[in-house]
């Protein structure tokens, strides 16, 4: 095959399709006429032979050859868009993009009020836009563009194509009202059994890390709710009997915002958590996603969080 003979632009209208998924949006992200997108679809298909995408209930279904060559196609295109970017040298004022970060809620509350702050002064026309990590790392998303950056501190079993950074390394702390009726002026392990307990669950399992340290103890806790949110947790404690095992810089928001709470250590011994910011290959050079990795992992580090 000559590469003469070949339409670069049709590998980026091959990854802009397999982001989005309707015709419609990635015509306006083209700049182009839907009946234009058709033409240049038709020939994206003739190239690969090869349907790529076909109609679904929600928009362009990608086939299973579409899903095989997409991290290719993305890293090329990432490439280019590098190559030009060096070679052009436009200065970062005045580059436009848009940088997609998956995280928590709690994370957003810590990292963004600065994060933002500081990319309108450096990229005013860099947009952020923030997605919940659902619980676990978004693959598909990074591997096909979707996602720029990752934030959490429950990944693992990364692909050898996916860097790393860690951001730090936190302590599990117990948040209990003032004058529980269970608690006194210290935690024991049998109160903290004998209290019923709030958790944090993005993908709803009820089974986490103190749960599995205390199986391994023959003891279980009760647990009567699991709820989607770092930060509501903390706000139902200070208003109940319920107590909350979670991250010291939850904790440490929740004290500031609810005068009635007191913290203790945990009494059941539990590992550090440590939060990592992962981005794919593709994004390794980008100079732009580097500058704001930059500013994540400074960011965390002036709040005294780093590490």
């Amino acid at each position: 095959m000559n590469i003469r003979n070949r339409d670069i632009n049709l590998l980026y209208l091959f990854q802009i399709l397999y982001q989005e998924g309707l015709a419609s949006i990635a015509a306006e992200r083209l700049a182009i006429s839907q009946p234009a997108l058709s033409h240049r679809l038709n020939k994206l298909r003739k190239e690969f032979d090869d349907p790529l995408f076909v109609r679904g209930i929600k928009g362009l279904v990608p086939t299973p050859k579409a899903h095989a060559i997409a991290p290719q196609i993305s890293r090329l295109v990432s490439e280019l868009e590098h190559f030009y970017q060096s070679e052009l040298d436009v200065p970062l004022d005045k580059v436009k993009d848009v940088i997609h970060i998956y995280t928590t809620d709690y994370m957003e509350s810590i990292l963004l009020p600065k994060l933002l702050s500081e990319i309108q002064k450096i990229m005013p026309f860099v947009q952020i836009v923030t997605h919940n990590t659902q619980g676990e790392l978004p693959r598909k998303m990074l591997e096909n563009g979707q996602c720029d950056i990752a934030i959490a501190g429950f990944y693992s079993d990364l692909p050898s194509t996916f860097y790393q950074q860690k951001l730090k390394e936190e302590r599990l702390n117990v948040l209990a009202r003032q004058d529980h009726p269970i608690i006194g002026d210290t935690l024991s392990l049998d109160a903290y059994l004998e209290c019923k307990h709030i958790v944090t669950t993005l993908t709803g399992d009820l089974n986490g890390v103190v749960d599995k340290a205390l199986s391994l103890m023959g003891k279980q806790r009760n647990v009567i709710s699991g709820i989607s949110s770092f930060m509501i947790p903390a706000q139902i404690v200070s208003q109940s009997d319920f107590i909350l095992t979670c991250l010291d810089s939850v904790a440490d928001q929740a004290m500031d915002q609810f005068a009635n709470l007191q913290r203790f250590n945990s009494p059941v011994q539990l590992s550090t958590v440590n939060v990592f910011q992962i981005w794919h290959e593709r994004t390794q050079h980008d100079a732009i996603r580097a500058q704001v990795r930059k500013m994540i992992h400074s960011i965390l580090d002036e709040n005294g969080i780093d590490r």
